[in-house]
């Protein structure tokens, strides 16, 4: 079976009615947008703890982190991290509402976390995770955990306990 020679020339310009570099092929046009991508997650908790994951792929393996990842095409931000975590933990969420909007320009990703409650006490390691438990909140790997993302989250998740209703938080500090 022959392959066809793909031998397109791209090169970081403006293109006309732009104002922003961007990757155009410098033999048909076509401009290739790169805009950030969107990470979905959950805080999900039960009688009070609160469920993490330990990583089993890079980057960070090892360390604890919120369940999450990256929205795929077709699903709405809340499906997706309710399949991040059904995938990651094996737990059944039900979302209750938007818990942070993390922008993160410097590796072109939006982290949108929830506040979740586990829907039974059922946990499963899935393939990206190494193991996945309930944490109280005084013994939470606060020092150990993946991202800074897990960090805000789990700190505002802490904040919002018994709260009815709460304003998502933004990232803190700007990279």
């Amino acid at each position: 079976m022959d392959t066809p020679e793909f031998s397109a020339r791209f090169r970081r310009e403006i293109p006309d009615g732009d104002n922003r570099e961007r990757m155009v092929c410098q033999d048909c046009g076509f401009i290739h947008y790169d805009n950030p991508r969107i990470v979905v997650g959950a805080v999900a908790s039960l009688d009070g703890q609160i469920l993490l994951c330990r990583r089993a792929i890079e980057p960070r393996t090892g360390y604890w982190t919120v369940p999450g990842g990256f929205m795929e095409n077709n699903e709405t931000a809340e499906e997706g991290a309710i399949r991040e975590t059904l995938e990651e933990t094996g737990a059944s969420i039900e979302v209750r509402d938007l818990l942070g909007i993390y922008s993160l320009p410097h590796i072109g990703q939006v982290h949108l976390v929830y506040r979740a409650r586990m829907l039974a006490p059922h946990i499963e390691v899935g393939p990206e995770c190494v193991e996945a438990r309930l944490f109280d909140v005084d013994e939470l790997p606060m020092g150990n955990l993946a991202f800074p993302t897990n960090t805000w989250a789990l700190e505002h998740f802490l904040e919002a306990r018994g709260k009815d209703l709460i304003a998502p938080r933004t990232s803190p500090v700007r990279f």
